[in-house]
C-alpha cells in the first residue's frame, strides 16, 4: 500500500509539473508573439507616416507650396524608399496581425496610394482634395490603432468621446509678399 501511495504521489507530481510547464511555455509563447505584434504594428504606422511625409515634401515642391533645394528626382527617390520600408512593414503585419488589423491596414494602404498618386502627379486634385486625403489617412491610422489594440487585448480606445477627432494642423494661407 505504501508503494502504491508513493507511486501515485510521484505520478501526480509529474503530471502537475508537466501541466504547469506546458502552461508556462504557452504563456511565454503568447507573450513573445504579442511583443512581435506590437513591434510590427508600431513599425507599420511609423512607416506609413514616413511615406506620407515623403509624399508631402514631393507634392509641396511640385506645386510650389514649399521651396525645396533638392531636385524633384531626389524627392521621388525618398518617396520610393519610404514606400519600400512601408511595404516591408506591412508584410510583417500580414504575417503576425489579427484579421481586423490586417483589414484596417489594407484600408489605410488604399488611402496611402492615393496620396502617393497625387504627390507624383499620377492623379490630379486640388489642395483641398489633398488635405482630405490626409484626413482620410489619419482616420485610417486611428482605425488601424483601434484594431491593433483589440488584437493585443489592450483596453480603451484612441477615438470616441474621450478622444475626439482632430483636424489636420495646417499653416495659414501664405500672404502675398511685396515681390508678388
Amino acid at each position: 500500500m505504501t508503494i502504491a501511495a508513493v507511486l501515485l504521489g510521484a505520478l501526480s507530481t509529474h503530471v502537475t509539473n508537466h501541466l504547469m510547464e506546458r502552461s508556462r511555455n504557452r504563456h511565454q509563447s503568447l507573450t513573445r508573439w504579442d511583443d512581435k505584434k506590437v513591434d510590427a504594428y508600431g513599425e507599420y504606422v511609423d512607416a506609413s507616416k514616413m511615406r506620407i511625409a515623403a509624399a508631402v515634401r514631393l507634392y509641396e515642391a511640385r506645386e510650389g507650396l514649399r521651396e525645396d533645394h533638392r531636385p524633384e528626382e531626389d524627392l521621388r527617390e525618398d518617396l520610393a524608399e519610404a514606400s519600400r520600408r512601408w511595404g516591408s512593414a506591412f508584410e510583417r503585419v500580414m504575417l503576425l496581425g489579427g484579421d481586423d488589423a490586417v483589414e484596417a491596414g489594407h484600408e489605410l494602404n488604399a488611402v496611402l496610394a492615393e496620396i502617393d498618386w497625387q504627390a507624383t502627379g499620377r492623379i490630379t486634385g486640388s489642395l483641398e482634395e489633398w488635405r482630405e486625403r490626409h484626413r482620410a489617412a489619419f482616420r485610417a491610422i486611428n482605425a488601424f490603432h483601434e484594431n491593433a489594440r483589440a488584437d493585443l487585448g489592450i483596453q480603451g480606445s484612441v477615438t470616441g468621446e474621450k478622444h475626439p477627432e482632430r483636424d489636420l494642423l495646417v499653416p495659414p494661407a501664405r500672404r502675398p509678399s511685396a515681390k508678388d
